[in-house]
């Protein structure tokens, strides 16, 4: 007997040392529920002052309640979880989402609870508890409970993605660290063995690419949290012009990713058969408003013979695309810009005939080009040398990278302002 009631003291004990913090949120809850339950089952034996004396209480306590008991469940519930990659934010915004629909759904049963309760009194309800006071005080007080605990589980539940968001953002910093010290430590050997230092180098800047997305993923969170805030409009220009930049840089990484990765040869592609000029429209609709606020007129020449490849859809589509943003982001305003398809052929042998489909876009440049074809597809060189437009010199580049990954060929030819880009791809061979 002695045995089992020390048996049932420490599971006691053990149960109240592990949930004596959602117990004491509890007990502050029943303790606001009870006064709640005095202002509501007694109204006819209060007057105002004293139903609003109750209804404070009840919210004092309540919220007391509701604010240690959603943290310490918030806690339970995602405390555990630790981030460790770039994904981490948005399985952060999921855990937001779903609390925060909790939160919403509770907050809405309650409102319509009092609400009710409140057309109740309206229709004869007051005049059934007996008593002296006939007042509507405990209806309105019950709705402005409502809204005030919910104001309180609001503030409670961002209090605790704030405080999420900081120690993702730390162990990303710490994740970020360890990443670095590997990329420096590949930058050592890469000058200790010359033999492996091209492809060391694409390795650290794949590395430090991925790196980078780290502090940018902390940055759209902390710019989502303060776009919830009150802020005067110099303020909210402020942000907007952060979030563009930051969009930039995401897109200026990504494009660094991608490049690192095509060169390195390590890409997996996936070979389908789709028609060129099809493409080529689609990202004419793609980019129509880019167009349409351009300044330019697009001239297409497109064969009439079959332009049907096999090849990766998804990276070529990348090709053309680079080149028609090429076109628009360096093409002199009110000129004319051809983007043309046609068929090549050449006789290697004596009975073969091998066709290839060539892809062209010719251009007028709005800057002098005092730069070779080879110059051009480097990595960060632009046309540009005042850097006055949105390029980030990695889009030639990557055109290149791809189509010779894609068994193609990229060629630039420069004639005066006339700027010419050709992508050659293999079609069949008769």
């Amino acid at each position: 007997m002695a045995t089992r009631w020390r048996d049932t003291t420490d599971k006691v004990l053990k149960f109240l040392k592990q949930y004596y913090v959602l117990i004491t949120g509890a007990a502050f809850a029943v303790g606001g529920i009870f006064f709640f339950y005095v202002m509501i089952a007694y109204r006819g034996w209060h007057p105002t002052g004293e139903s609003i004396f109750f209804g404070f209480l009840g919210n004092i306590l309540f919220g007391a309640g509701v604010w240690i008991s959603l943290n310490d469940l918030l806690n339970r519930k995602y405390g555990s979880w630790l981030p460790d990659d770039e994904n981490s934010y948005p399985e952060w915004k999921e855990h937001g989402k779903n609390a925060g629909r909790i939160v919403c759904i509770a907050g809405a049963v309650a409102l319509l609870l009092a609400v009710w309760y409140f057309s109740y009194l309206l229709t004869g309800g007051i005049y059934q508890t007996g008593g002296w006071h006939y007042n509507y005080s405990s209806g309105y007080m019950s709705i402005l409970s409502v809204l005030f605990q919910f104001m309180i589980a609001g503030a409670a539940l961002k209090r605790f993605q704030k405080k999420q968001l900081d120690y993702m953002m730390e162990q990303m910093e710490n994740l970020n660290r360890r990443r670095l010290d590997v990329a420096l430590e590949i930058e050592k050997k890469s000058l200790e063995k010359v033999s492996r230092s091209d492809q060391l180098r694409v390795d650290l800047i794949t590395n430090v690419s991925h790196d980078l997305k780290t502090p940018l993923t902390s940055m759209v969170g902390y710019l989502e949290l303060i776009r919830k805030e009150e802020l005067s409009d110099t303020v909210r220009d402020y942000v907007d012009v952060i979030s563009e930049r930051a969009e930039k840089l995401k897109e200026m990484v990504n494009s660094l990713f991608s490049l690192a990765k095509a060169s390195s040869g390590n890409i997996e592609l996936h070979p389908e058969k789709f028609e060129l000029n099809r493409m080529i429209e689609q990202i004419f609709a793609d980019l129509d408003d880019q167009i349409r606020n351009s300044g330019l007129e697009f001239v297409t020449r497109l064969t009439e013979e079959s332009t049907e490849i096999l090849s990766d859809n998804s990276y070529f589509y990348r090709i053309c695309q680079n080149l028609m943003e090429n076109a628009l982001k360096y093409s002199a305003k009110g000129t004319r810009v051809f983007v043309m398809t046609r068929i090549v052929r050449k006789e290697p042998g004596e009975d073969k005939l091998t066709e290839k489909l060539c892809m062209e876009i010719t251009n007028t440049s709005a800057y002098p080009m005092d730069f070779t074809k080879e110059d051009i597809v480097e990595r960060f060189a632009r046309g540009d040398k005042a850097r006055s437009s949105d390029g980030n010199g990695l889009g030639l580049a990557i055109v290149s990278t791809y189509a010779k990954a894609l068994g193609g060929e990229f060629d630039i030819k420069i004639d005066c302002d006339q700027f010419k880009a050709c992508v050659i791809m293999p079609m069949k061979v008769k």
